[in-house]
């Protein structure tokens, strides 16, 4: 912005100033309208004459320092007076630099340049820690007035995590503030690398309204803004995530390491408050009560709250164990076919029913296990346990059909999947009776290497499906790109589908499409006969719901359902 008497003076230097590249240019010959057209869009620099009438120059460098937003506007004095004294006073008002009139157009450009590089340096220190170069207190502070009042404003929850060192006085007392300084850098550093892989990997928290951001607080002390959580037991993972990147050995350079944790306070809004200030003193009042109740914990503000995450927790430990304690038990539900009523193939189902807890399977338990880390562990169990019932079945006599095994794209890449099945197949699974389920297919993003991931297990000779399709979960876009060969549409579109025609134009569509492109349509969730009834007037592939049978035990399912030599059937997928 410019501000000179002269209007001449400012066309000069306008046109200087855009052929050297700087095209938002404002100004006023008007000085007595500088402050008001500052504070409607403060500059990022003030190019000022001093000689005006009715304001002159020194008259807005008063006004400026006096307004808490302005005095931080960098000012360039542009005056032919040489008179030392005049300068003094202008740089004691708050002026950075002055330019003699009449104005050299390359000195104008590199002294608005450096001014402006000065500016952004010190902008930099202002809002970023010069201990561990994280965002700071002053930039924490704003990301959560704009995120709360987006959050406000379209009505969706999210969260604030206080993670402060435990015993930090002592140790800082112990060690010494060098030492000290060590240790922050290096829990920043971890806490940084565990919030950006959060981000990158399109964690749970990351979302189109944005990702977990960490920032440094005060002494011992950081936090971590989540500015959409949609499901609060969502952080229970991450936070077991913080608590683990948190702790690390520590030598100052003395022959004993010690052991250095953290704790973790959480404040959820809206239900803990939209207003910052209230919602920090939330979250550091949890942080007070998780040192309290000891070391490496954490505490949410809403003791509701509190209770589902410590279950969620306390449910994954007990998960871990329960593969080594045989309290996992595989079921098998069948696929039918539509029209015939026989048998094609069946989805696994893993049932858990903890010693202390209520009875978990299917989609609940899958999530629970991603919430834990244990999707792969989850995910070669279920093959370790169809190839041991694959074999007793064939040893039995009987004949086996495809068997469905679900997996998330979300908490299992593709490189990992591809390993297992290969491990599995190289154990003794047959490929060519397994069916991978594909949950979280929008997490796919038409890679080059997620096509090459999905043709490899093509290869290896196994089905792929996309479960839950037409949710949200996956897209049309997915079977143009990606080798399917099935999908399993959601169970809410055939709900009342007799009487709800939007569903029903839908599914037969669906039908039409899946037939086009030599997809399997298979239809999910069914539970009545006027639902069945339709799909086969659709003349829809393949059916599974509870109107055929619940999932059961493998020997229940054999006897029941697959063929037995004695009466051979042909089953074909």
């Amino acid at each position: 912005m410019m501000v000179d008497d002269e209007l001449l003076n400012i066309e000069m230097t306008q046109a200087l100033l855009e052929q050297a590249g700087y095209r938002q240019f404002v100004s006023t010959h008007e000085p007595e309208t500088a402050i008001l057209t500052m504070r409607a869009k403060p500059p990022s620099v003030l190019l000022l004459d001093l000689s005006m009438p009715k304001v002159d120059g020194m008259e807005i460098l008063d006004a400026m320092r006096a307004d808490p937003v302005l005095c931080h506007i960098p000012v360039i004095v542009m005056t032919s007076t040489t008179d030392a004294l005049v300068k003094l006073q202008a740089l004691s008002k708050g002026a950075m630099d002055f330019l003699q009139k009449p104005v050299d157009p390359s000195e104008l450009t590199l002294r608005i340049r450096n001014t402006l590089a000065a500016t952004a340096y010190r902008d930099a220190l202002a809002h970023h820690d010069p201990l561990t170069g994280l965002p700071n207190k002053l930039r924490y502070i704003q990301a959560l007035r704009s995120g709360l009042a987006a959050a406000a404003a379209d009505d969706y929850p999210g969260a604030l995590l206080h993670v402060g060192i435990d015993d930090f006085s002592a140790i800082h007392d112990a060690l010494g503030r060098v030492a000290v300084d060590h240790l922050l850098k290096r829990i920043g550093k971890r806490l940084a690398n565990c919030v950006e892989t959060e981000a990158e990997a399109d964690g749970s928290l990351s979302n189109e309204r944005g990702s977990p951001t960490l920032f440094r607080v005060d002494g011992g002390e950081f936090a971590i803004f989540i500015p959409c959580l949609y499901n609060v037991e969502m952080a229970a993972g991450f936070i077991s995530k913080v608590l683990e990147a948190a702790t690390t050995g520590f030598n100052s350079g003395g022959a004993q390491e010690i052991l250095v944790t953290c704790s973790i306070g959480v404040a959820v809004f809206p239900d803990d408050g939209l207003d910052p200030d209230v919602l920090m003193i939330n979250a550091e009042l949890a942080l007070r009560h998780a040192r309290e109740s000891g070391r490496q914990s954490y505490e949410f503000f809403s003791p509701d709250l509190n209770k589902r995450a410590v279950n969620k927790l306390s449910m994954g430990a007990d998960l871990r164990r329960a593969f080594s304690r045989d309290e996992l038990e595989l079921l098998y539900q069948p696929r039918i076919d539509a029209v015939s009523g026989k048998l094609m193939g069946a989805e696994s189902v893993v049932r858990w029913k903890p010693p202390s807890g209520r009875q978990l399977q299917g989609d609940s338990l899958l999530e629970l296990a991603a919430t834990s880390e244990m999707s792969l562990v989850m995910v070669d169990w279920v093959f370790d346990q169809i190839l041991q019932q694959t074999r007793a079945w064939r040893a039995a006599g009987y004949g086996i059909v495809h068997l469905g095994v679900n997996v998330s794209l979300k908490q299992l890449p593709l490189a990992q999947l591809m390993e297992s099945v290969r491990n599995a197949i190289k154990a003794g699974l047959r490929p060519e009776f397994l069916c991978l389920e594909l949950h979280e297919a929008s997490t796919l993003h038409s890679r080059q290497e997620e096509v090459e991931s999905l043709v490899g297990l093509k290869q290896m000779g196994v089905r792929l499906a996309l479960d839950h399709f037409g949710a949200g979960q996956s897209s049309l876009i997915h079977l143009r790109r990606y080798p399917i060969d099935e999908i399993k549409v959601d169970p809410l579109f055939f709900d009342k589908i007799e009487e709800n025609k939007d569903n029903a134009a839908i599914v037969t569509a669906m039908i039409a499409m899946a037939r086009s492109l030599g997809l399997t349509f298979v239809a999910t969730g069914i539970t009545a006969t006027a639902q069945l009834a339709f799909l086969k007037a659709q003349q829809c592939d393949q059916c599974q719901g509870s109107l055929f049978d619940e999932p059961m035990g493998a020997g229940e399912f054999a006897l029941k359902w697959l063929p037995h030599k004695a009466r051979w059937l042909s089953f074909r997928g």
